[in-house]
């Protein structure tokens, strides 16, 4: 299984969980079901924090969203290592350069200037 196979796996986990508890489908206690699962809300964020009781409540309906923030920002730290990180696998780099190296002699022989 590769990386992104892994990664999109993980995520799907996760969403079906998170639709499991926030349809109900899976019976939680109330407290679970109102304060740890979160009511996501279509309203602005300023209506919001004048419809609220208090700011708590805000941000918990607020947690589906920077958990996909979260997400997307763990996914480019990860495609950001992974080019940081490119040198440290021999093969791929070798694999790599051949193929540049396979291209250049190609546009060379049809009469391009790669320097």
């Amino acid at each position: 299984m590769t990386r992104a196979q892994q990664t999109v796996s993980l995520g799907l986990l996760v969403t079906s969980v998170y639709l499991a508890l926030f349809l109900q489908i899976v019976p939680v206690g109330t407290k679970i079901q109102d304060e740890i699962v979160p009511v996501v809300s279509l309203e602005l964020p300023i209506q919001l924090l004048h419809t609220c009781k208090d700011s708590t409540d805000w941000h918990s309906q607020q947690l589906p969203f920077w958990a996909l923030v979260s997400f997307g920002s763990y996914l480019l730290f990860k495609l950001g290592w992974g080019v940081f990180a490119f040198n440290d696998v021999p093969a791929a780099y070798q694999e790599l350069m051949g193929e540049i190296d396979m291209a250049r002699k190609e546009l060379k022989k049809n009469g391009i200037d790669v320097d």
